[in-house]
């Protein structure tokens, strides 16, 4: 692998499992459709909750902007945020993505996940 996550050699037990999923996800926020897709990604990560990332085809990109905000996973590489404006509301930092993640990671690139508190809606049916 030329970009291997370093966290597994510490805990190889450790689980981050990337399924395509079909199930429509919509995500809405100051009254705008943020994401709608049946094309996500669902990451099933030991010590987690399942989270759905949205390909970027599926997202309402203009309705984001990159913020300083980073964090780093062990396991999955750096992550960005963005912050959503729309319909005169603010949710900062509330979608982020891995832009260059791990080769373990790698189907998350171009693909991001929402905090469930910081939108107004992640619909799943």
């Amino acid at each position: 692998m030329a970009n291997p996550a370093p966290g597994y050699a510490n805990k190889p037990e450790h689980r981050v499992d990337l399924l395509p999923d079909s199930q429509h996800i919509r995500v809405t926020f100051g009254g705008a459709v943020i994401a709608d897709t049946t094309s996500a990604v669902r990451c099933e990560e030991t010590g987690h909750g399942p989270v759905f990332y949205v390909p970027e085809k599926d997202m309402r990109m203009e309705l984001l902007h990159a913020t300083e905000h980073k964090t780093y996973c062990p396991f999955k590489g750096d992550c960005s945020y963005w912050t959503i404006d729309a319909g005169g509301k603010q949710a900062e930092n509330a979608v982020w993505g891995y832009r260059a993640p791990y080769d373990e990671a790698v189907g998350l690139a171009g693909h991001y996940a929402f905090y469930p508190n910081r939108v107004d809606a992640i619909e799943v049916t």
